[in-house]
């Protein structure tokens, strides 16, 4: 299968890396030059426990030349969403498919209205990555879970063999009926964890030692749930704790939010699109929401001085 990935960072990288090795054609397509440059040239340099190995992967900073792809999958950060697929025109063939494994919600809206809802697939994904440098990751896809699915539900051949070559590669994944309430469930995993850890600016090994923590994420995922009930959304969980206990599963200590990774390099995050999410559709739905309000605040305000000031997280 040819595969495009939007957005070769962390998560895009190891993701792509898996692919490659299982012998899809994949390309890795990414605005920083010196990433791209360094996987060109040496591999990606891809970290598993202690051990590093290279993966000789296909780089490119832009879509041209690459010729239509069978998969597109939109890894960029929520707010590059539409300028990355607008500028993804000339990969795009007659049956591409169009799936975002990104986080939060509004991006499989975004996609639909530049390409067409009959492209878009659905999915979420529980892998991780680190971006270490240019050319180099930390992966996090053993044993963890992806699972896509047609937005109405329908279990078509395209899904199915699409899962079929992800999971050739080793890359564990399941066709869903539910992939809206799917997307819901790793929402609210965000939600437990993302602001938290980029405002204490602790990884998961600190972050889950503070009970003052532990509480403020349960009502902050508490929020998310009202607010999905209140949309007809169907949850597979809906134990803040049990939320709250899965967000780490599998992860190291020393593992950093993804939000938490953006503050550090002094970058934007996907806090609107995250928190942020849940306190839209609370407005829409008239669903309080104040816990999810304050770490909007919290994360804007380190953005802030950021942009303004030059402080880091």
């Amino acid at each position: 299968m040819k595969i495009c990935v939007l957005g070769a960072g962390a998560l895009g990288s190891s993701i792509g890396s898996v692919l490659t090795a299982a012998g899809e054609e994949v390309y890795l397509i990414d605005q920083w030059t010196g990433h791209v440059n360094a996987m060109n040239e040496y591999g990606l340099k891809v970290r598993e426990g202690s051990a590093d190995r290279f993966v000789k992967v296909q780089g490119r900073t832009d879509c041209e030349g690459i010729g239509s792809a069978d998969l597109i999958i939109v890894l960029v950060k929520s707010f590059h969403t539409r300028e990355a697929i607008e500028k993804a025109a000339p990969i795009l063939g007659e049956s591409t498919m169009v799936m975002s494994l990104q986080n939060g919600l509004g991006n499989e809206e975004t996609l639909a209205e530049v390409v067409g809802i009959e492209r878009l697939i659905g999915g979420k994904t529980y892998v991780g990555g680190v971006l270490l440098g240019p050319g180099h990751i930390i992966a996090g896809t053993k044993g963890k879970y992806t699972y896509i699915g047609e937005m109405n539900g329908a279990i078509t051949e395209r899904i199915t063999k699409v899962a079929d070559v992800f999971n050739r590669a080793g890359l564990l994944t399941t066709v869903s009926e539910n992939i809206v309430g799917m997307i819901w469930d790793k929402l609210l995993i965000n939600v437990a964890t993302g602001a938290l850890a980029g405002i204490t600016k602790l990884p998961y090994g600190g972050l889950y030692q503070i009970p003052e923590i532990r509480d403020c994420a349960f009502a902050a995922i508490s929020e998310g749930i009202a607010v999905a009930k209140a949309n007809n959304v169907k949850l597979s969980v809906e134990d803040p704790e049990k939320i709250w206990l899965m967000a780490a599963e599998g992860l190291p200590d020393e593992f950093k939010t993804s939000m938490l990774q953006s503050l550090e390099k002094g970058q934007k995050t996907e806090v609107d699109f995250i928190n942020g999410s849940v306190v839209r559709w609370g407005e829409k739905s008239n669903i309080p929401t104040p816990v999810n309000k304050t770490l909007v605040a919290n994360v804007k305000g380190i953005e802030y001085w950021m942009e303004n000031y030059g402080v880091k997280a």
